[in-house]
């Protein structure tokens, strides 16, 4: 098994340190955090090793899984990759999109590999449905959040956002024509509200929404695409399917209803709701990235990915305060 550290052991953290302390492929050695109180004050924590600095832990593992907050997202790294280590990194990837292509280009020269902790990509309702989304023409996300002070510290952008950014990125084989976004300040310093409308040179538009005032959670994302429309819940892990094809009047479909156009053609109307497995997205990632180590082969989300998710992060970011 591969020995991992936590950096971090906030909200989030505690969650990583639970899931690896119960993997049976990871082996969990024990975690990192500057404020030394938060060991005695988690029966959780209590339970595993809080080690005294940053360099102990780094060089007492073979992952070093950073949950700590974004600002120190680049510093850690930096530290790890030199010292050899592979990488799993919670998003944002970075505070800034230099620093991001920086760790890119250490752990390319250090042979180390890295992964990036946008968690959709491994939502076992989304796993689901990416083999349907096909060539998608028009995209719609909506994630809205009830109202929590953790979550200000930074942008609803690179909070919440980011996450539909990441999943756009990823079904949309196209580069970015056109950017525009609006934000509303409502409580916080910077935008609680954002909308975004993404145009790719293909001609496919993602209009993405996210709100940490909602009365509400909503995760969904909704892809339109010839002859389909795809409907993701991540939060309830359902996903909805609809599929439109010709007429056959040999075949029987369950769940069809047929339609006439103006012109007098009879469609079929497919739906399906698969059967979603349940699972456990973190510790999937994790385990992911440390079968992805012994293979040598590249993570689902690579660091490359995690730095174009923030890339267009910050470009959102600039058109709302522009």
């Amino acid at each position: 098994m591969l020995k991992v550290g936590v950096f971090g052991a906030g909200h989030l953290g505690k969650i990583h340190i639970k899931v690896i302390a119960a993997s049976p492929k990871l082996e969990l050695i024990g975690y990192y955090d500057p404020n030394l109180d938060l060991a005695q004050s988690s029966d959780l924590l209590k339970k595993h090793k809080a080690f005294q600095s940053p360099e102990e832990l780094i060089h007492a593992v073979d992952i070093v899984d950073i949950v700590s907050t974004p600002q120190t997202h680049f510093s850690i790294a930096q530290k790890a990759i030199e010292a050899g280590k592979h990488l799993f990194i919670e998003k944002p990837m970075a505070a800034t999109v230099a620093e991001a292509t920086e760790i890119i280009q250490l752990a390319e020269q250090k042979g180390v590999l890295g992964q990036v902790g946008h968690i959709e990509r491994f939502n076992p309702a989304y796993i689901a449905l990416e083999p349907f989304i096909e060539n998608p023409r028009f995209i719609e996300t909506h994630r809205l959040a009830e109202f929590n002070p953790r979550g200000t510290a930074v942008s609803v952008v690179l909070d919440l956002m980011i996450h539909d950014i990441d999943i756009v990125l990823s079904t949309v084989n196209a580069p970015i024509k056109n950017i525009q976004a609006s934000g509303v300040t409502v409580i916080s310093k910077s935008p609680d509200i954002c909308n975004a409308r993404i145009e790719f040179e293909n001609g496919c538009v993602a209009n993405l929404t996210a709100s940490r005032v909602s009365l509400k959670k909503v995760r969904k994302s909704r892809f339109f695409q010839k002859n389909a429309s795809l409907v993701v819940d991540y939060l309830t892990q359902q996903v909805e399917i609809l599929t439109i094809k010709d007429l056959d009047p040999e075949s029987a479909e369950d769940l069809a209803v047929v339609l006439s156009n103006a012109e007098g053609e009879k469609k079929q109307v497919l739906f399906e709701n698969p059967t979603i497995p349940k699972t456990n997205p973190i510790q999937d990632e994790l385990e992911h990235l440390a079968s992805c180590i012994e293979n040598k082969s590249i993570p689902r989300v690579s660091l490359k990915e995690g730095a174009q998710a923030l890339e267009v992060a910050h470009q959102i970011i600039a058109c709302m305060e522009g």
